[in-house]
C-alpha cells in the first residue's frame, strides 16, 4: 500500500479494532474507533489500551493529525480525549451525529445545555469529504443504516468501514438501534462494494464465526461479494431486509450501550460534574424494549 501503514489494536473485551494508520513518509498518523477500557461493574475507566496506541505512536515518532470515529458506537466508550491530551489531532465524526445526540438527549435526560449540533467535536463530515494526511488523503463516505450517522474512511487501497460489514463469515451489522434502517445499511454496503475489487476491508469488530478460533478483521471488496453470508452479490434488498429484522428481533442489547452512547455522543468527554464532584451516568429503565 505504498507509503500507508496499518496497524490494528483489537481489544478482545469489546471485540473492537482500533486502527493506526499512518503515511511513513510525513510521519502523520490518524487514529480510528478507539476505546476507552470501562468495567461496568464497578464504572470505573482505565486506559490501557489507549496508553499501548500512544506508546506506539510515540516510538515511531508520528504526529498524529486525526482521530476519527465511523459513529457513536453503542458496545465500547472511545478514548478520544484521552488521545487527544496525549497525542493531538482532531476529533472527527459523520455530520449525521447531531440526529443521534437530538434522539438520545431525552433518553437518557441529559442536562439542558447538552448542544445537539455536534459541537462537542473539532469537526463534522459531510460525505466525500477529503482529509488529509501527510501525502496522502483521507475520503469520507457516508454509510449509514447501522445508525444514521455511520461513515467509513477510504485511503489508498483500504477502507475502514466500521460496523456496516464484519468478515464475510459472520456477514452485517445489525439494524435496530434507534434510527437504523435495513433498506439504508444495503445501500450503504452496495456503495462499499462499489470500491475497487482489490480495496482492503477494514471492520470494526469482530465476534470469531462459528468454527474460527482466530480474530479477523481485514477482508476485501472481492471476498465480501462472493462469501458475505448475509448480503453476498446474489441476495435482494428485499431478502436482505426480511432477514435482518428476523434477526435483529433476537439480539440482546450490547452490555455497554447505555454507558457507551452516552459518552460517545460527547465525543468522549464525561457528563458535567455533579455538585459533590463525581461525574454520572443515566441508566433509563425500559429505554431500548425487553429483549
Amino acid at each position: 500500500m505504498g507509503s500507508l501503514s496499518t496497524k490494528c489494536f483489537f481489544d478482545e473485551i469489546t471485540n473492537t479494532a482500533t486502527y493506526l494508520i499512518a503515511d511513513k513518509l510525513s510521519k502523520k498518523c490518524a487514529v480510528i474507533d478507539s476505546v476507552l477500557n470501562f468495567d461496568p461493574y464497578s464504572a470505573t475507566t482505565s486506559t490501557v489500551l489507549a496508553d499501548q496506541l500512544i506508546t506506539y505512536v510515540k516510538e515511531q515518532d508520528w504526529q498524529c493529525m486525526w482521530i476519527l470515529e465511523t459513529h457513536a458506537h453503542a458496545d465500547h466508550l472511545t478514548a478520544a480525549p484521552y488521545l487527544q491530551e496525549h497525542l493531538g489531532g482532531k476529533i472527527a465524526i459523520g455530520r449525521q451525529i447531531t440526529a443521534i445526540q437530538t434522539l438520545f438527549k431525552p433518553v437518557f435526560n441529559l442536562e439542558e445545555s447538552f448542544a445537539t449540533d455536534g459541537s462537542q467535536f473539532d469537526q463534522l463530515l459531510n460525505d466525500e469529504d477529503i482529509l488529509p494526511l501527510g501525502n496522502l488523503s483521507i475520503t469520507v463516505l457516508h454509510t449509514p443504516g447501522h445508525t444514521p450517522g455511520c461513515v467509513s474512511y477510504v485511503i489508498e487501497n483500504a477502507a475502514f468501514i466500521g460496523d456496516t460489514l464484519f468478515m464475510p463469515d459472520y456477514g452485517t451489522a445489525r439494524c435496530d438501534f434507534p434510527g437504523g434502517d435495513a433498506s439504508t445499511l444495503y445501500q450503504s454496503i452496495q456503495k462499499i462494494l462499489a470500491l475497487p475489487s482489490n480495496t482492503q476491508l477494514f471492520t470494526g469488530h469482530d465476534y470469531k464465526a462459528p468454527n474460527r478460533d482466530v480474530y479477523a478483521w481485514q477482508s476485501s471488496v472481492a471476498e465480501q461479494k462472493q462469501q458475505n453470508i448475509h448480503i453476498h452479490e446474489r441476495v435482494t434488498i428485499e431478502e436482505f431486509i426480511t432477514f435482518r429484522k428476523q434477526r435483529d428481533a433476537s439480539l440482546s442489547m450490547p452490555k455497554l450501550i447505555l454507558p457507551a452512547v452516552q459518552i460517545n455522543i460527547r465525543a468522549g468527554h464525561l457528563p458535567p460534574v455533579s455538585e459533590n464532584g463525581r461525574h454520572y451516568l443515566s441508566l433509563p429503565l425500559n429505554a431500548f424494549g425487553n429483549k
